[in-house]
């Protein structure tokens, strides 16, 4: 599972600093691409030349080069690393590391990953069961921080007892099972998502609009759990209560207000993705022409008549160009024999799922946390849910595209 990682390795000031050379070594025959950073103690126990040497890259330990001024970006180091480690971790970093005090490039770099971190601590055993030191690792593993637990036995300070750091095939030992359970938990890496989320808004004049009450919870529960599966997501996005907009890291949002320009959107988005998610409320009628000012009521003689056209079908478009390695998901909200309707649109649309809503039930549909839905593939095979979270029901919808209806548990 470490095959081409990039990994960042932070060296701090401690005795076992020496075993940093094999632990560089094992890294590279596993393949990862390594980078360290050293604090300057870590330089008084090992040298940087046997670092750069072992890893390949230079060795970072400023925050810029005094000679020439080129500055070593903290920030790309986290953006570039797949996994940092820190090891050894002394008392001293540990308690930096818990709040915040950025004094170095190792520290800096802490608190602009965005990957996940492992931290190896290695002290004296006083230092170690010291209830300061013990306040730090219980901070560190509550802001999501992978403590590596240390060895017992015989110590730098004669003593015997928990503090040696672990041994480097330890340690890698244990990133590699890191990343084979994540694995495991996100079947979707490698996959690219597309989720429309919200209504549409087809405007009358610069003032007024036709829409529906579509929030959006919807498509953003599932563009959660997508992402949260291992895909790379898109959202497109009409109109949605504003306190989801930029609501998930690491998700692409993009605005299509109207049916015509989410149609513009899919059309590019869509043959891009592995899965298509058709969660928005798209308008199937929009207003002919547009006034370019605000229309008066003084200009018509107490009635006005707006012409409505027809929009182009987003999921009919993709249905029609759809690949045999593509998912494509609708969505049916009905009012009147829901159950037909939902198996007619999933046929004449080419999707593979499509999620039934039904404005019968309470507590189900548009502006709710919760919603009861129906799953139909194209087979006609069905499976009706209770009433539950949206972002249960998203659960369940992502679980069918993953291994089919039939892998969605009922209650």
């Amino acid at each position: 599972m470490l095959n081409n990682k990039n990994i960042l390795l932070g060296i701090t000031g401690g005795i076992a600093a020496y075993k940093a050379a094999i632990l560089v070594r094992e890294l590279k025959k596993r393949g990862c691409n390594v980078k360290v950073v050293m604090t300057h103690k870590a330089k008084e126990f090992i040298t940087p030349l046997t670092l750069a040497t072992l890893s390949q890259n230079p060795i970072l330990v400023e925050f810029f080069n005094p000679e020439n001024g080129e500055w070593n970006s903290h920030v790309k180091l986290g953006l570039w690393a797949d996994a940092y480690i820190i090891a050894p971790a002394t008392a001293n970093s540990l308690g930096k590391m818990a709040n915040g005090i950025a004094d170095n490039l190792l520290i800096t770099a802490y608190l602009s990953a965005r990957c996940p971190v492992f931290v190896a601590p290695t002290m004296d055993l006083d230092m170690y069961t010291h209830p300061t030191t013990a306040r730090n690792i219980k901070q560190l593993l509550a802001d999501g921080v992978n403590i590596i637990e240390p060895d017992a036995g015989f110590l730098a300070s004669g003593l015997e007892g928990k503090g040696r750091m672990a041994e480097p095939t330890a340690i890698v030992e244990y990133i590699d099972s890191y990343f084979k359970t994540l694995s495991s938990n996100r079947p979707l890496s490698g996959k690219r998502a597309v989720v429309t989320a919200g209504g549409t808004i087809e405007p009358i004049d610069s003032v007024r609009f036709i829409s529906n009450y579509s929030s959006g919870k919807m498509g953003y529960a599932i563009a959660q759990v997508l992402k949260d599966k291992g895909a790379e997501v898109t959202i497109v996005r009409a109109g949605v209560d504003a306190r989801l907009k930029g609501s998930i890291d690491g998700v692409t949002e993009v605005e299509a207000m109207s049916a015509q320009s989410m149609h513009q959107v899919m059309h590019k988005e869509s043959p891009k993705s592995d899965i298509i998610v058709m969660a928005a409320a798209v308008a199937d009628y929009t207003v002919e022409t547009t006034a370019t000012r605000k229309l008066k009521k003084e200009d018509f003689n107490g009635n006005l008549s707006i012409q409505l056209t027809q929009t182009k079908d987003i999921a009919a478009m993709i249905g029609d160009n759809k690949t045999s390695n593509q998912t494509v998901v609708g969505f049916a909200l009905e009012t009147d024999n829901e159950l037909e309707n939902a198996k007619r649109k999933i046929k004449a649309k080419n999707l593979d799922i499509i999620v039934l809503n039904s404005l019968k039930d309470a507590g189900a549909g548009f502006g709710f946390d919760t919603n009861k839905v129906t799953i139909i593939n194209s087979n006609m095979e069905s499976i009706q849910l209770s009433l539950k979270s949206k972002k249960d029901v998203a659960h369940d919808i992502v679980d069918a595209i993953i291994g089919g209806i039939s892998s969605v548990k009922l209650d």
